[in-house]
Parts: structure tokens; sequence; C-alpha cells
């Protein structure tokens, strides 16, 4: 973990800022004996218009700012970068910044925000993440967990810090210090911080990242589409391609193509669907497929005109390959871990390889392409 040069630790806050020095203080100056000391270049922080005030109070300001307070009294910290511009903010749908999370619309806008920041962390691979899922609202750690799980890599690791009673949540309590000090309670009574004791719970999870939509791993697909399209990609698989209305749907998903790929898929379901079994360049109809290709643009478009002239002969082995190659792009990129039952199916060695596709023609129930003439 200590190899990578970002060290991010991420944590969800509320009322309780103290997450943050709590769960730095488990991870670098007290991991255990089965943990490895976690020692951040920098934190972030998700949390609402009020989580965020009390933070900037309690743990960045000048005077008694606790973040500084556990630097100085534990140097092998070193200077973490963490600032008010690493304080991330949950807006609501015009942009305001959410004073707290209780609605229905809330939680969405928290949803899409805490995936859209998990994304952003974890595109740079010479970064390793720790998520907290100790702060905030139930609901902002319930996000946080599932959106680790989808975007985490082996490097990454997801935690909950735990302190002993009756130091779990005392306002005054950040961290132990290296000089003892005396703390009142609520009753009135006083207890020794070198008695608190704080440990860190780290949380195996099912990583999901490999395979995901490319749209997901950019960051530009929300909460609810994202655990859509994960769910689709469970369901049964179905291939719709409609070639009037240049549109083709793998388990109810638009997959934007080109018309010359979808003339192409096209082309691959109308095998599976006359049982022609698998297919080589050598084998297959050229004229079926641009016939397919020129429903789709018409028979005076550019594109047809020099694809028509290419294929004169018949199918071109380097044209059947590139076009094999675009169409598994195409689908991955769209679909991630749910194109596989839509990618083509080799079969045979080469120089005899075939293709088909994996699908049974059961599972193109909706093919509308017009049969070649």
């Amino acid at each position: 973990m200590m190899t990578f040069p970002r060290r991010i630790l991420l944590a969800a806050t509320g009322l309780f800022p103290q997450i943050v020095t709590e769960t730095l203080y488990a991870l670098a100056v007290q991991p255990g004996a089965a943990g490895q000391a976690f020692l951040p270049t920098e934190i972030h922080l998700i949390t609402t218009a009020e989580g965020a005030r009390l933070a900037r109070t309690a743990l960045l300001h000048p005077d008694g700012g606790q973040f500084h307070a556990l630097l100085a009294n534990y140097p092998q910290l070193g200077h973490p970068v963490f600032d008010d511009a690493h304080i991330h903010q949950i807006h609501n749908a015009q942009g305001q910044p959410l004073p707290d999370i209780r609605t229905p619309e809330e939680n969405a806008c928290a949803a899409d925000a805490i995936t859209t920041l998990m994304a952003q962390l974890t595109h740079d691979p010479q970064a390793a993440l720790h998520v907290s899922i100790a702060g905030g609202r139930k609901t902002m750690g319930f996000y946080l967990g599932y959106a680790f799980s989808l975007f985490a890599r082996p490097q990454d690791e997801l935690s909950h810090v735990l302190v002993s009673s009756p130091f779990e949540s005392h306002p005054e309590f950040f961290f132990p210090p290296a000089t003892p000090r005396r703390l009142a309670t609520r009753d009135g009574q006083h207890i020794d911080t070198a008695d608190a004791t704080i440990t860190l719970a780290r949380i195996p999870v099912v990583r999901l990242r490999h395979g995901q939509p490319q749209a997901l791993l950019d960051g530009h697909a929300s909460f609810n589409q994202t655990v859509a399209t994960i769910q689709k990609s469970l369901e049964p698989p179905h291939l719709h391609i409609d070639l009037r209305s240049k549109q083709a749907l793998c388990g109810g998903t638009p997959v934007p193509l080109p018309p010359a790929l979808l003339a192409w898929l096209a082309w691959w379901a109308h095998q599976t669907l006359h049982q022609r079994g698998p297919q080589s360049w050598r084998s297959a109809n050229a004229q079926e497929f641009l016939a397919l290709y020129r429903s789709v643009v018409g028979m005076d478009a550019e594109a047809y005109e020099k694809a028509a002239l290419r294929l004169q002969e018949g199918m071109e082995k380097e044209f059947f390959e590139q076009n094999n190659s675009k169409l598994e792009r195409a689908l991955k990129a769209a679909l991630g871990l749910a194109a596989t039952p839509y990618l083509l199916a080799t079969s045979g060695k080469r120089p005899h390889t075939q293709r088909s596709l994996s699908l049974p023609a059961s599972a193109i129930p909706c093919h509308t392409s017009p049969p070649p003439p």
C-alpha cells in the first residue's frame, strides 16, 4: 500500500467530524498487529453543508483545529493535504448544498455525488484509496460502501472505525493525544484519554470494477443508472435490432453503433436465426451483409458504395476481422460485463477459426432486419 505515491483517505462525515481523526489515528498510528500503517498523502470528505461547516471548524480551524493537533501529536503522519477544497459537499438538483439528507430526492443526490467522487478518486492507477464508512447518515455509509464495491481496485480498502465507550461521540474526543488528558462526561464524571481504544475494522467486499461500462468508470453515470445496468446484466439476454430506426438493444440497453457495425451485428443475428452455424471470412456471404447495410444507409450513400466496391469479389479477410473487433469493443464499452452474452464466440483452430453469436435464436425474438433480396 505504501508503494503508491498517492494514498487517499475518503470518509463520509456528518455531525461528528471526529471520524476523520479517529480513522486517521487508527490507520497510521495504531493499525494493530495484523494491520499495515497507511499514511495518507491526501484526505477527502463527502458531506452535507452542515457537515462541511463542522469539519472546517473542528478539524481545520487555525485556532484549535483537531486535524492540525493530530499531526502535531504524531509527526510520523507527515503532512497530508487536507483543506477546504477537499471537502466535497452534496448538492441538490438546483446546485445548492444540502443541509441534511432526509428525503428520497436528497438521498438520490447523495448517491450520485458519492458515485461521481468514487469514480474520480479511483481513476488514477498510481493512487491507493482507503474508504471509511463510519461517519454521516446510515444511507451515506451504505452508498459509500456500495460505490466502493463498484469501483474498488486491488489496492483499495474499506473500513469502519470503532471507538470504546464513553469516548464514542464525546464532543471533545478526537483521538488519544500523545500526552493523556482528562475529559468531563455529561454526568459530571471524568475520563482519561489513555483508556480510549480505537479499533479499525477492515471490511472485505466483492469488487465489481472489472468489465463495468466505461461511462460508469468515468463517473458519467448516476447511481440509479449504474444499479440498473448491473441488474440488467443478471437478466436473461435478448437482442433487438431495428434497422429502420437504426437501433440495437442488448437486454433493453441501447448500444450506440455506427451504421456499418449495426448492419454487421444484424448480419450475425441473421446467421443465428437461419441456423447457419459458425462463419469464417471464407464462408461469409458479403452480399447478405451489403443488403442489410443498404437498408440502413441507402444504396446511394458514399459509405455503402465504398463497402460494395471493396466486397464486390466476396468477403475480405481484413474487413471481416476488423468489423468483429470493432463490434466487440463497442459492445464492451456500452455494456461492460453485461456484454458477454452478445459477443462473438470463437471455434476451431487457426487458420480455420470460425465465429458465431453466443446467443441462441430464441434470444433474438424481435429481430426486424429485412432479409436480403
